[in-house]
């Protein structure tokens, strides 16, 4: 059994059995719970449905949130999109597909929150737009998310994924080196480059605060899991090119263990400080709660 404490450890065991990450955690993890492989492979493949549902009923022109502030930029995403954009269509899908995602979150949607609700448009963002686009196969993307599973746990362990104890950088930052190493295995990259783009996903995110206008999961939330995801595929690629990164993921992961835990509590979702503070964002407040 492992425990989850370190990138290091999942690396060494997978190249040990000259297989992949998630191959080594769904047989750690079928062990633990006392269920077969197939059936926690069926449980990982509802999230996955879960996911695609809710790029589904995100992307509709008309989704609003309860109070207002966010909604319909999938929808505009998408339609750009066609037009192909400054970054192509796929990356601008892709974007729309996060968007659409966090609109629904707000929505009070169903999502998968990966690893939390604010940062829920993230893994959507990538692996389903490589199942969509056809660049893998169902089961390869249901792999890809236990790679991204265990990687999520690590951080947990080591640092955090709530926003309260380290700020957007244990969230959207957390999301997105999950991301960015389950797009790496998706591609056929290797478990040491699988942990390369989550150091380099991970070092893009330090000091990423959490300032949410009215202490909703919105403004900037939304727009924070779209950088997010176009941060994974940028160290997926890098990592994939065989650019290492020079601190271990690991050590990346300890220091943004260090960074939440000095970062002031005005910037940890309190919203008491950043974007929730402007005057616009306190006038944001006063419209949705009087």
């Amino acid at each position: 059994m492992f425990d989850y404490k370190s990138v290091e450890e999942l690396c060494v065991e997978a190249e040990k059995q000259g297989t992949t990450i998630s191959e080594v955690v769904l047989a750690d993890q079928a062990e633990e719970m006392e269920i077969t492989p197939e059936e926690l492979f069926s449980r990982m493949k509802n999230n996955l449905d879960v996911m695609q549902k809710a790029v589904e009923e995100g992307r509709k022109p008309d989704l609003k949130s309860a109070s207002g502030l966010t909604g319909g930029d999938a929808h505009k995403m998408e339609r750009h999109a066609e037009s192909g954009g400054i970054s192509g269509g796929f990356l601008n899908r892709a974007m729309a597909r996060t968007l659409a995602v966090s609109e629904y979150n707000a929505a009070m949607g169903k999502i998968v929150a990966a690893p939390t609700a604010g940062a829920c448009g993230i893994l959507p963002g990538t692996v389903v737009s490589l199942l969509t686009e056809g660049l893998c196969d169902e089961k390869a993307a249901v792999m890809a998310l236990f790679t991204a599973g265990a990687i999520g746990m690590v951080i947990a362990q080591k640092a955090s994924i709530s926003g309260a104890q380290g700020g957007c950088q244990a969230e959207c930052g957390s999301a997105s080196a999950m991301a960015a190493g389950a797009l790496v295995e998706l591609m056929g990259g290797s478990p040491r480059q699988v942990a390369a783009a989550c150091a380099m996903a991970i070092k893009n995110g330090l000091g990423l605060v959490c300032d949410p206008v009215a202490g909703l999961v919105e403004i900037p939330c939304i727009k924070r899991n779209v950088a997010g995801t176009m941060t994974a595929f940028a160290c997926a690629e890098m990592a994939l090119a065989g650019i290492e990164s020079k601190i271990p993921v690991d050590e990346c992961i300890s220091a943004m263990r260090s960074v939440g835990d000095a970062m002031s509590s005005s910037l940890k979702e309190t919203a008491l400080g950043g974007l929730a503070a402007t005057p616009t964002g306190m006038e944001l407040k006063r419209r949705v709660f009087g």
